[in-house]
Protein backbone atom coordinates (compact mmCIF):
# COMPACT_ATOMS: atom_id res chain seq x y z
CA UNK A 1 0.00 0.00 0.00
CA UNK A 2 1.35 3.37 -1.23
CA UNK A 3 0.24 6.67 -0.26
CA UNK A 4 0.02 10.54 -0.50
CA UNK A 5 -1.48 12.82 2.21
CA UNK A 6 -0.99 15.79 3.55
CA UNK A 7 -1.72 17.57 7.13
CA UNK A 8 -2.95 20.50 8.89
CA UNK A 9 -1.40 22.62 11.68
CA UNK A 10 -4.00 23.54 14.22
CA UNK A 11 -1.79 25.65 16.71
CA UNK A 12 0.50 27.53 15.19
CA UNK A 13 1.33 29.19 18.75
CA UNK A 14 3.54 26.25 19.58
CA UNK A 15 5.08 25.93 16.33
CA UNK A 16 6.84 29.06 16.71
CA UNK A 17 9.21 27.30 20.06
CA UNK A 18 12.02 25.88 17.94
CA UNK A 19 13.62 24.24 20.23
CA UNK A 20 11.10 22.72 21.97
CA UNK A 21 8.75 21.27 19.50
CA UNK A 22 9.94 17.82 19.96
CA UNK A 23 8.30 17.84 22.96
CA UNK A 24 5.17 18.10 21.00
CA UNK A 25 5.30 15.18 18.78
CA UNK A 26 6.14 12.91 22.25
CA UNK A 27 3.52 10.32 22.12
CA UNK A 28 0.38 10.21 19.33
CA UNK A 29 -2.07 12.43 21.46
CA UNK A 30 -0.04 15.11 21.71
CA UNK A 31 0.53 15.38 18.18
CA UNK A 32 -2.82 14.62 16.94
CA UNK A 33 -3.37 18.26 18.80
CA UNK A 34 -0.77 20.11 16.52
CA UNK A 35 -1.82 18.92 12.99
CA UNK A 36 -4.02 16.75 11.57
CA UNK A 37 -4.76 14.59 8.93
CA UNK A 38 -6.63 16.80 5.90
CA UNK A 39 -6.06 14.95 2.19
CA UNK A 40 -5.18 11.23 2.26
CA UNK A 41 -4.84 9.45 -1.39
CA UNK A 42 -3.69 5.99 -2.40
CA UNK A 43 -1.02 4.96 -5.41
CA UNK A 44 -1.79 2.57 -7.77
CA UNK A 45 1.26 0.72 -7.77
CA UNK A 46 5.04 1.02 -7.34
CA UNK A 47 6.19 2.55 -10.53
CA UNK A 48 3.94 5.63 -9.22
CA UNK A 49 5.13 5.87 -6.43
CA UNK A 50 8.56 5.47 -7.44
CA UNK A 51 7.89 8.31 -10.48
CA UNK A 52 6.19 10.89 -7.77
CA UNK A 53 9.09 10.25 -5.25
CA UNK A 54 12.04 10.77 -7.74
CA UNK A 55 10.15 13.97 -8.80
CA UNK A 56 10.43 14.86 -5.03
CA UNK A 57 13.99 14.11 -4.66
CA UNK A 58 15.20 15.78 -8.69
CA UNK A 59 12.67 18.96 -6.97
CA UNK A 60 9.86 18.73 -9.57
CA UNK A 61 6.27 18.66 -9.23
CA UNK A 62 4.61 14.93 -10.04
CA UNK A 63 1.39 15.01 -11.62
CA UNK A 64 -0.73 13.44 -8.45
CA UNK A 65 1.17 16.44 -6.16
CA UNK A 66 -0.03 18.45 -8.91
CA UNK A 67 -4.19 17.35 -8.74
CA UNK A 68 -4.02 17.59 -4.64
CA UNK A 69 -2.80 20.86 -4.06
CA UNK A 70 -4.96 22.24 -6.66
CA UNK A 71 -8.01 21.05 -4.61
CA UNK A 72 -6.39 22.76 -1.74
CA UNK A 73 -5.70 25.91 -3.34
CA UNK A 74 -9.44 25.78 -4.50
CA UNK A 75 -10.74 25.18 -0.87
CA UNK A 76 -8.01 27.15 1.60
CA UNK A 77 -5.72 29.72 -0.63
CA UNK A 78 -5.17 32.32 2.02
CA UNK A 79 -3.07 29.66 4.11
CA UNK A 80 0.44 28.95 3.89
CA UNK A 81 1.83 25.61 2.77
CA UNK A 82 5.14 24.14 4.56
CA UNK A 83 7.67 23.15 2.02
CA UNK A 84 10.98 20.70 3.09
CA UNK A 85 12.71 21.28 -0.07
CA UNK A 86 13.24 25.21 -0.85
CA UNK A 87 13.51 24.41 -4.75
CA UNK A 88 10.33 22.25 -4.88
CA UNK A 89 8.49 25.26 -2.97
CA UNK A 90 9.78 27.84 -5.32
CA UNK A 91 8.19 25.43 -8.45
CA UNK A 92 4.82 25.34 -6.84
CA UNK A 93 4.98 28.70 -6.25
CA UNK A 94 5.65 29.59 -9.99
CA UNK A 95 3.17 27.33 -11.36
CA UNK A 96 0.06 27.26 -8.84
CA UNK A 97 0.95 30.87 -7.10
CA UNK A 98 0.75 29.41 -3.72
CA UNK A 99 2.61 30.74 -0.85
CA UNK A 100 5.04 28.32 0.48
CA UNK A 101 7.05 28.57 3.68
CA UNK A 102 10.46 27.10 4.03
CA UNK A 103 12.16 27.26 7.58
CA UNK A 104 13.95 25.11 10.43
CA UNK A 105 10.61 25.20 12.03
CA UNK A 106 9.69 23.27 9.01
CA UNK A 107 12.35 20.69 9.34
CA UNK A 108 11.56 20.28 13.28
CA UNK A 109 7.69 19.80 12.05
CA UNK A 110 8.70 16.99 9.46
CA UNK A 111 10.96 15.31 11.65
CA UNK A 112 7.88 15.27 14.26
CA UNK A 113 5.50 14.34 11.80
CA UNK A 114 7.81 11.13 10.69
CA UNK A 115 8.48 10.10 14.35
CA UNK A 116 4.33 9.86 14.60
CA UNK A 117 3.57 8.70 11.50
CA UNK A 118 1.49 5.32 12.41
CA UNK A 119 -0.75 7.53 14.76
CA UNK A 120 -1.73 10.08 12.62
CA UNK A 121 -2.63 7.96 9.52
CA UNK A 122 -5.29 5.79 11.35
CA UNK A 123 -6.16 2.00 10.14
CA UNK A 124 -2.90 1.14 8.80
CA UNK A 125 -0.92 -1.71 10.03
CA UNK A 126 2.28 -1.30 10.91
CA UNK A 127 3.88 -4.48 8.99
CA UNK A 128 2.19 -2.72 5.58
CA UNK A 129 3.76 0.45 6.60
CA UNK A 130 7.56 -1.26 7.10
CA UNK A 131 6.89 -3.15 3.99
CA UNK A 132 6.02 0.08 1.50
CA UNK A 133 8.74 1.61 2.88
CA UNK A 134 11.34 -0.80 2.09
CA UNK A 135 9.92 -1.70 -1.34
CA UNK A 136 10.16 1.95 -1.73
CA UNK A 137 13.95 2.27 -0.94
CA UNK A 138 15.14 -0.58 -3.28
CA UNK A 139 13.27 1.21 -5.73
CA UNK A 140 14.68 4.47 -5.52
CA UNK A 141 17.74 3.25 -4.79
CA UNK A 142 17.88 1.13 -8.01
CA UNK A 143 16.46 4.29 -9.84
CA UNK A 144 19.58 6.65 -8.45
CA UNK A 145 22.12 3.98 -9.05
CA UNK A 146 20.44 4.18 -12.80
CA UNK A 147 20.58 0.10 -11.79
CA UNK A 148 19.80 -2.37 -14.68
CA UNK A 149 19.46 -6.43 -15.69
CA UNK A 150 21.08 -5.83 -18.57
CA UNK A 151 24.02 -4.12 -16.97
CA UNK A 152 25.20 -7.24 -14.59
CA UNK A 153 28.47 -7.23 -14.46
CA UNK A 154 28.80 -10.81 -12.19
CA UNK A 155 27.72 -12.91 -15.50
CA UNK A 156 31.00 -11.65 -17.37
CA UNK A 157 33.15 -12.31 -14.41
CA UNK A 158 31.77 -15.78 -14.00
CA UNK A 159 31.63 -16.10 -18.04
CA UNK A 160 35.25 -15.42 -18.28
CA UNK A 161 36.24 -17.51 -15.69
CA UNK A 162 34.68 -20.43 -17.48
CA UNK A 163 36.31 -19.68 -20.28
CA UNK A 164 39.77 -19.78 -19.07
CA UNK A 165 39.15 -23.01 -17.10
CA UNK A 166 37.71 -24.66 -20.14
CA UNK A 167 41.07 -23.47 -21.75
CA UNK A 168 43.03 -25.28 -19.48
CA UNK A 169 40.39 -28.36 -19.74
CA UNK A 170 40.56 -28.64 -23.21
CA UNK A 171 44.42 -28.81 -23.31
CA UNK A 172 44.51 -31.44 -21.00
CA UNK A 173 42.16 -33.98 -22.65
CA UNK A 174 43.46 -33.15 -25.85
CA UNK A 175 47.01 -34.03 -25.06
CA UNK A 176 45.67 -37.06 -23.29
CA UNK A 177 43.78 -38.09 -26.30
CA UNK A 178 47.15 -37.41 -28.47
CA UNK A 179 49.00 -39.35 -26.43
CA UNK A 180 46.64 -42.49 -25.97
CA UNK A 181 45.67 -42.54 -29.30
CA UNK A 182 49.77 -42.27 -30.23
CA UNK A 183 50.73 -45.72 -29.15
CA UNK A 184 48.49 -46.97 -31.66
CA UNK A 185 48.81 -44.65 -34.54
CA UNK A 186 51.80 -42.52 -34.10
CA UNK A 187 52.23 -41.04 -37.76
CA UNK A 188 49.06 -39.59 -37.46
CA UNK A 189 49.27 -36.88 -34.90
CA UNK A 190 52.23 -35.36 -37.09
CA UNK A 191 50.35 -35.72 -40.38
CA UNK A 192 46.99 -33.92 -38.26
CA UNK A 193 48.38 -30.89 -36.04
CA UNK A 194 44.78 -29.14 -35.44
CA UNK A 195 43.26 -30.46 -31.86
CA UNK A 196 39.99 -30.38 -32.87
CA UNK A 197 40.18 -32.20 -36.51
CA UNK A 198 42.52 -35.03 -35.23
CA UNK A 199 39.93 -36.11 -31.69
CA UNK A 200 36.98 -35.92 -35.29
CA UNK A 201 39.23 -38.30 -37.25
CA UNK A 202 39.99 -40.25 -34.27
CA UNK A 203 36.10 -40.59 -33.37
CA UNK A 204 35.48 -41.54 -37.16
CA UNK A 205 37.57 -44.23 -38.19
CA UNK A 206 38.61 -45.60 -34.80
CA UNK A 207 41.12 -48.58 -35.68
CA UNK A 208 43.86 -47.56 -38.04
CA UNK A 209 42.55 -50.34 -40.07
CA UNK A 210 39.42 -48.44 -40.88
CA UNK A 211 41.27 -46.01 -42.78
CA UNK A 212 41.99 -47.40 -45.96
CA UNK A 213 38.04 -48.37 -45.70
CA UNK A 214 36.58 -45.14 -44.31
CA UNK A 215 36.07 -41.62 -45.91
CA UNK A 216 37.24 -39.07 -44.57
CA UNK A 217 36.72 -36.23 -46.97
CA UNK A 218 34.39 -34.10 -44.80
CA UNK A 219 37.05 -33.62 -42.15
CA UNK A 220 40.41 -33.77 -43.91
CA UNK A 221 41.39 -32.32 -47.16
CA UNK A 222 42.23 -35.26 -50.08
CA UNK A 223 46.25 -34.68 -50.18
CA UNK A 224 46.11 -35.00 -46.21
CA UNK A 225 43.54 -37.79 -46.39
CA UNK A 226 46.38 -39.73 -48.99
CA UNK A 227 49.09 -39.08 -46.68
CA UNK A 228 47.06 -40.69 -43.52
CA UNK A 229 45.82 -43.90 -45.70
CA UNK A 230 49.51 -44.31 -46.75
CA UNK A 231 50.92 -43.54 -43.18
CA UNK A 232 48.32 -46.38 -42.04
CA UNK A 233 49.62 -49.19 -44.09
CA UNK A 234 53.04 -48.96 -42.76
CA UNK A 235 52.70 -47.74 -39.28
CA UNK A 236 55.22 -48.33 -36.56
CA UNK A 237 52.10 -48.67 -33.68
CA UNK A 238 50.83 -51.76 -31.49
CA UNK A 239 48.00 -52.90 -31.62
CA UNK A 240 45.45 -52.26 -29.49
CA UNK A 241 41.77 -53.68 -28.47
CA UNK A 242 38.30 -52.67 -29.07
CA UNK A 243 37.85 -51.41 -25.36
CA UNK A 244 40.89 -49.31 -25.51
CA UNK A 245 38.99 -47.93 -29.07
CA UNK A 246 35.91 -47.25 -27.18
CA UNK A 247 37.37 -45.33 -24.14
CA UNK A 248 39.70 -43.05 -26.65
CA UNK A 249 36.45 -42.12 -28.81
CA UNK A 250 34.75 -41.41 -25.74
CA UNK A 251 37.63 -39.12 -24.62
CA UNK A 252 37.14 -37.60 -28.45
CA UNK A 253 33.30 -36.73 -27.83
CA UNK A 254 33.96 -35.33 -24.41
CA UNK A 255 36.47 -32.75 -26.77
CA UNK A 256 34.53 -32.32 -29.68
CA UNK A 257 31.76 -31.18 -26.74
CA UNK A 258 33.71 -28.71 -24.49
CA UNK A 259 35.00 -27.10 -27.41
CA UNK A 260 31.64 -26.78 -29.01
CA UNK A 261 30.65 -25.32 -25.66
CA UNK A 262 33.63 -23.23 -25.49
CA UNK A 263 32.76 -21.62 -28.51
CA UNK A 264 29.24 -20.83 -27.73
CA UNK A 265 30.33 -19.00 -24.55
CA UNK A 266 33.01 -17.16 -26.14
CA UNK A 267 30.00 -15.66 -28.57
CA UNK A 268 27.98 -15.19 -25.09
CA UNK A 269 30.86 -13.37 -22.91
CA UNK A 270 31.16 -11.19 -26.66
CA UNK A 271 27.75 -10.34 -26.64
CA UNK A 272 27.75 -8.94 -23.14
CA UNK A 273 30.77 -7.05 -23.38
CA UNK A 274 28.79 -5.68 -25.77
CA UNK A 275 25.74 -4.81 -24.26
CA UNK A 276 27.27 -3.69 -20.57
CA UNK A 277 30.75 -1.98 -21.78
CA UNK A 278 30.90 -1.25 -25.57
CA UNK A 279 33.79 1.25 -25.58
CA UNK A 280 36.26 -0.68 -23.21
CA UNK A 281 34.97 -3.95 -26.05
CA UNK A 282 36.42 -1.72 -28.79
CA UNK A 283 39.49 -0.41 -26.90
CA UNK A 284 40.73 -3.67 -25.65
CA UNK A 285 38.96 -6.56 -27.06
CA UNK A 286 36.41 -8.39 -25.28
CA UNK A 287 38.72 -11.01 -23.41
CA UNK A 288 41.27 -8.66 -22.46
CA UNK A 289 37.71 -6.17 -21.15
CA UNK A 290 36.33 -9.29 -19.59
CA UNK A 291 39.48 -10.07 -17.44
CA UNK A 292 40.26 -6.51 -16.36
CA UNK A 293 36.57 -6.48 -15.13
CA UNK A 294 36.95 -9.41 -13.40
CA UNK A 295 40.51 -8.46 -11.36
CA UNK A 296 38.95 -5.56 -10.31
CA UNK A 297 35.87 -7.13 -9.47
CA UNK A 298 33.05 -4.96 -11.36
CA UNK A 299 32.93 -2.49 -13.78
CA UNK A 300 32.28 0.28 -10.93
CA UNK A 301 35.10 -0.77 -8.99
CA UNK A 302 37.33 -0.52 -11.93
CA UNK A 303 36.35 2.66 -13.06
CA UNK A 304 36.95 3.89 -9.72
CA UNK A 305 40.95 2.73 -10.73
CA UNK A 306 43.28 5.35 -12.27
CA UNK A 307 44.81 4.85 -15.40
CA UNK A 308 48.32 3.99 -13.97
CA UNK A 309 46.51 0.87 -11.99
CA UNK A 310 44.86 -0.14 -15.03
CA UNK A 311 48.46 -0.24 -16.56
CA UNK A 312 49.47 -2.59 -14.28
CA UNK A 313 46.63 -4.80 -13.20
CA UNK A 314 47.65 -8.60 -13.00
CA UNK A 315 51.17 -7.39 -12.51
CA UNK A 316 51.11 -6.91 -8.76
CA UNK A 317 53.46 -9.62 -7.99
CA UNK A 318 56.40 -8.67 -10.39
CA UNK A 319 55.57 -4.68 -9.02
CA UNK A 320 55.88 -5.53 -5.02
CA UNK A 321 58.93 -7.45 -5.89
CA UNK A 322 60.59 -5.09 -7.94
CA UNK A 323 59.87 -2.00 -5.12
CA UNK A 324 61.35 -4.58 -2.82
CA UNK A 325 64.47 -5.23 -4.84
CA UNK A 326 64.55 -1.91 -5.71
CA UNK A 327 64.81 -2.64 -10.10
CA UNK A 328 62.53 -1.49 -12.94
CA UNK A 329 58.75 -1.78 -12.28
CA UNK A 330 56.81 -3.70 -14.86
CA UNK A 331 55.02 -1.61 -17.93
CA UNK A 332 52.05 -3.68 -18.16
CA UNK A 333 49.70 -6.00 -16.61
CA UNK A 334 46.51 -7.90 -18.31
CA UNK A 335 46.45 -4.77 -21.20
CA UNK A 336 49.84 -6.39 -22.68
CA UNK A 337 47.55 -9.20 -24.36
CA UNK A 338 45.42 -6.42 -26.43
CA UNK A 339 45.79 -5.98 -29.97
CA UNK A 340 47.46 -2.53 -29.82
CA UNK A 341 50.05 -3.19 -27.29
CA UNK A 342 50.64 -6.47 -29.74
CA UNK A 343 51.44 -4.30 -33.03
CA UNK A 344 54.49 -2.56 -31.56
CA UNK A 345 58.05 -3.08 -31.54
CA UNK A 346 59.69 -3.86 -27.80
CA UNK A 347 61.05 -0.49 -27.53
CA UNK A 348 57.53 1.62 -28.24
CA UNK A 349 55.30 -1.13 -26.08
CA UNK A 350 55.75 0.72 -23.15
CA UNK A 351 54.86 3.77 -24.52
CA UNK A 352 51.77 2.32 -25.93
CA UNK A 353 50.66 0.18 -23.08
CA UNK A 354 50.39 3.66 -20.80
CA UNK A 355 48.60 5.81 -23.50
CA UNK A 356 46.38 3.13 -23.99
CA UNK A 357 45.64 2.48 -19.95
CA UNK A 358 44.70 6.21 -20.04
CA UNK A 359 41.89 6.25 -22.60
CA UNK A 360 40.97 2.87 -21.55
CA UNK A 361 40.08 4.13 -18.07
CA UNK A 362 37.90 6.85 -19.71
CA UNK A 363 35.96 4.48 -21.45
CA UNK A 364 35.63 2.56 -18.53
CA UNK A 365 34.38 5.70 -16.94
CA UNK A 366 32.17 6.03 -19.47
CA UNK A 367 30.39 3.01 -19.77
CA UNK A 368 30.03 2.33 -16.07
CA UNK A 369 28.74 5.50 -15.22
CA UNK A 370 27.29 7.05 -18.50
CA UNK A 371 23.43 6.84 -20.04
CA UNK A 372 24.67 6.38 -23.87
CA UNK A 373 25.24 2.98 -24.83
CA UNK A 374 27.15 3.61 -27.96
CA UNK A 375 30.59 2.66 -28.74
CA UNK A 376 31.47 6.19 -30.77
CA UNK A 377 33.98 7.42 -27.94
CA UNK A 378 35.79 4.02 -27.65
CA UNK A 379 36.11 3.90 -31.91
CA UNK A 380 37.45 8.07 -30.99
CA UNK A 381 40.25 7.13 -28.51
CA UNK A 382 41.24 3.64 -30.44
CA UNK A 383 41.74 6.00 -33.52
CA UNK A 384 43.92 8.01 -31.36
CA UNK A 385 45.90 5.46 -29.83
CA UNK A 386 46.73 4.25 -33.78
CA UNK A 387 48.04 7.57 -35.02
CA UNK A 388 50.46 7.83 -31.84
CA UNK A 389 51.35 4.13 -32.81
CA UNK A 390 51.94 5.16 -36.29
CA UNK A 391 53.98 8.36 -35.27
CA UNK A 392 56.27 6.12 -33.38
CA UNK A 393 57.04 3.80 -35.65
CA UNK A 394 58.02 6.52 -38.03
CA UNK A 395 60.58 7.81 -35.10
CA UNK A 396 59.56 11.41 -35.82
CA UNK A 397 57.10 14.51 -34.78
CA UNK A 398 55.76 16.13 -37.91
CA UNK A 399 56.01 19.93 -37.52
CA UNK A 400 52.62 22.33 -36.67
CA UNK A 401 52.87 24.96 -38.68
CA UNK A 402 54.29 25.05 -42.26
CA UNK A 403 53.61 22.82 -44.83
CA UNK A 404 53.65 19.67 -42.33
CA UNK A 405 55.12 17.29 -44.31
CA UNK A 406 58.58 17.83 -43.33
CA UNK A 407 59.34 15.35 -40.30
CA UNK A 408 61.10 17.70 -36.90
CA UNK A 409 64.85 17.89 -36.81
CA UNK A 410 66.58 17.58 -33.66
CA UNK A 411 70.24 18.51 -33.45
CA UNK A 412 72.60 16.24 -32.19
CA UNK A 413 73.35 17.59 -28.30
CA UNK A 414 77.43 18.69 -27.68
CA UNK A 415 78.20 19.97 -24.05
CA UNK A 416 80.96 22.85 -25.34
CA UNK A 417 82.00 23.65 -21.55
CA UNK A 418 85.09 24.15 -20.13
CA UNK A 419 86.47 21.29 -18.22
CA UNK A 420 88.69 22.10 -15.52
CA UNK A 421 91.19 19.43 -14.14
CA UNK A 422 92.13 19.94 -10.13
CA UNK A 423 96.16 20.01 -10.21
CA UNK A 424 97.51 18.24 -7.15
CA UNK A 425 101.21 19.79 -7.17
CA UNK A 426 99.75 22.62 -5.04
CA UNK A 427 98.90 20.28 -2.52
CA UNK A 428 102.64 18.84 -1.85
CA UNK A 429 104.05 20.41 1.13
CA UNK A 430 107.75 19.11 0.00
CA UNK A 431 110.22 21.67 -1.63
CA UNK A 432 110.06 22.09 -5.36
CA UNK A 433 113.56 20.18 -7.05
CA UNK A 434 114.60 20.78 -10.44
CA UNK A 435 114.76 18.11 -12.81
CA UNK A 436 117.56 16.94 -13.81
CA UNK A 437 118.79 17.16 -17.96
CA UNK A 438 120.56 15.01 -19.71
CA UNK A 439 124.29 15.72 -20.70
CA UNK A 440 123.31 15.99 -24.14
CA UNK A 441 120.58 18.73 -23.66
CA UNK A 442 123.55 20.14 -21.98
CA UNK A 443 125.93 20.20 -24.39
CA UNK A 444 123.70 20.87 -27.28
CA UNK A 445 122.42 24.46 -25.25
CA UNK A 446 125.98 25.14 -24.37
CA UNK A 447 127.42 24.97 -28.70
CA UNK A 448 124.30 27.39 -29.52
CA UNK A 449 125.20 29.61 -26.73
CA UNK A 450 128.75 29.91 -28.11
CA UNK A 451 127.25 30.27 -32.20
CA UNK A 452 125.33 33.05 -31.29
CA UNK A 453 127.91 35.32 -29.42
CA UNK A 454 130.30 34.36 -32.43
CA UNK A 455 127.60 35.89 -34.51
CA UNK A 456 127.02 38.97 -32.48
CA UNK A 457 130.75 39.68 -32.40
CA UNK A 458 131.02 39.42 -36.16
CA UNK A 459 127.73 41.65 -37.01
CA UNK A 460 129.54 44.01 -34.32
CA UNK A 461 132.63 44.16 -36.61
CA UNK A 462 130.76 44.71 -39.91
CA UNK A 463 128.93 47.92 -38.05
CA UNK A 464 132.71 49.31 -36.66
CA UNK A 465 134.07 48.68 -40.75
CA UNK A 466 131.22 50.61 -42.72
CA UNK A 467 131.50 53.66 -39.96
CA UNK A 468 135.14 54.00 -39.54
CA UNK A 469 136.98 55.51 -43.08
CA UNK A 470 140.48 54.56 -42.26
CA UNK A 471 142.37 52.34 -45.68
CA UNK A 472 141.48 48.56 -46.10
CA UNK A 473 145.26 47.88 -44.92
CA UNK A 474 144.81 49.36 -40.97
CA UNK A 475 141.66 47.72 -41.52
CA UNK A 476 143.14 44.35 -42.26
CA UNK A 477 146.24 45.01 -39.48
CA UNK A 478 143.12 45.89 -37.08
CA UNK A 479 141.39 42.49 -38.20
CA UNK A 480 144.44 40.48 -37.31
CA UNK A 481 144.60 42.07 -34.01
CA UNK A 482 141.07 41.63 -32.99
CA UNK A 483 141.18 37.95 -34.04
CA UNK A 484 144.51 37.46 -31.68
CA UNK A 485 142.46 39.66 -28.78
CA UNK A 486 139.91 36.90 -29.40
CA UNK A 487 141.81 34.10 -29.11
CA UNK A 488 143.64 35.57 -26.13
CA UNK A 489 139.95 35.88 -24.81
CA UNK A 490 138.91 32.13 -25.38
CA UNK A 491 142.47 30.91 -23.98
CA UNK A 492 141.55 33.17 -21.23
CA UNK A 493 137.63 32.27 -20.72
CA UNK A 494 137.30 29.21 -18.68
CA UNK A 495 135.24 26.46 -20.03
CA UNK A 496 131.57 26.53 -19.49
CA UNK A 497 130.56 24.21 -16.49
CA UNK A 498 127.53 22.44 -16.38
CA UNK A 499 125.74 21.04 -13.13
CA UNK A 500 126.06 17.83 -14.13
CA UNK A 501 129.76 18.23 -14.73
CA UNK A 502 129.98 19.98 -11.11
CA UNK A 503 128.59 17.07 -9.92
CA UNK A 504 131.44 14.60 -11.51
CA UNK A 505 133.70 16.64 -10.13
CA UNK A 506 132.41 16.66 -6.69
CA UNK A 507 132.19 13.11 -7.02
CA UNK A 508 135.35 12.30 -7.62
CA UNK A 509 136.67 14.47 -4.86
CA UNK A 510 134.98 12.44 -2.39
CA UNK A 511 136.06 9.20 -3.80
CA UNK A 512 139.78 10.46 -3.47
CA UNK A 513 139.13 11.57 0.06
CA UNK A 514 137.65 8.24 1.29
CA UNK A 515 140.76 6.54 -0.45
CA UNK A 516 143.21 8.31 1.21
CA UNK A 517 141.19 7.88 4.48
CA UNK A 518 141.19 4.27 4.14
CA UNK A 519 144.99 4.57 3.20
CA UNK A 520 145.81 6.36 6.66
CA UNK A 521 143.68 4.34 8.74
CA UNK A 522 145.41 1.22 7.42
CA UNK A 523 149.17 2.56 7.42
CA UNK A 524 148.08 3.61 11.67
CA UNK A 525 146.95 0.36 12.28
CA UNK A 526 150.61 -0.93 10.58
CA UNK A 527 152.70 1.56 12.72
CA UNK A 528 150.68 0.16 16.04
CA UNK A 529 151.09 -3.75 15.21
CA UNK A 530 155.13 -2.97 14.51
CA UNK A 531 155.00 -0.98 18.12
CA UNK A 532 153.49 -3.87 19.68
CA UNK A 533 155.85 -6.26 18.60
CA UNK A 534 158.86 -4.60 19.29
CA UNK A 535 158.05 -4.02 23.24
CA UNK A 536 156.99 -7.79 23.13
CA UNK A 537 161.15 -8.33 22.03
CA UNK A 538 162.05 -6.30 24.78
CA UNK A 539 160.21 -7.76 27.79
CA UNK A 540 161.61 -10.35 26.41
CA UNK A 541 165.24 -9.69 25.77
CA UNK A 542 164.79 -8.18 29.83
CA UNK A 543 163.43 -11.50 31.20
CA UNK A 544 166.17 -13.62 29.64
CA UNK A 545 168.91 -10.91 31.18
Amino acid sequence: VLILFSLQVLNEKKLQEVDSLWKEFETPEKANKIVKLKHFEKFQDTTEALAASTALVEGKLSKNLKKILKKIVAKDAHEQLAVADAKLGGVIKDKLNLSCIHSPMVTELMRGIRSQIEGLITGLPAREMAAMCLGLAHSLSRYKLKFSPDKVDTMIIQAISLLDDLDKELNNYIMRCREWYGWHFPELGKIITDNLTYCKCVRKVGDRSNFASSDVSDILPEEIEEEVKAAAEISMGTEVSEEDINNIIHLCDQVIEISDYRTQLYDYLKNRMMAIAPNLTVMVGELVGARLIAHAGSLLNLAKHPASTVQLLGAEKALFRALKTKRDTPKFGLIYHASLVGQTNTKNKGKISRMLAAKTALTIRYDALGEDTSAEMGAENRLKVETRLRLLEERGIRRISGTGKALARTDKYQNKSEVKVFDPSGDSTLPAVSKKRKIQEVEEQDTEVAVKAKKFKAEMKEETTVQNDEPVKKKKKKKNKEKQAEEEEVLDEEPPTSPTVELCCLATCVALLLHYALFTATFVCLQNTEKKKKKKKKMKNEDED
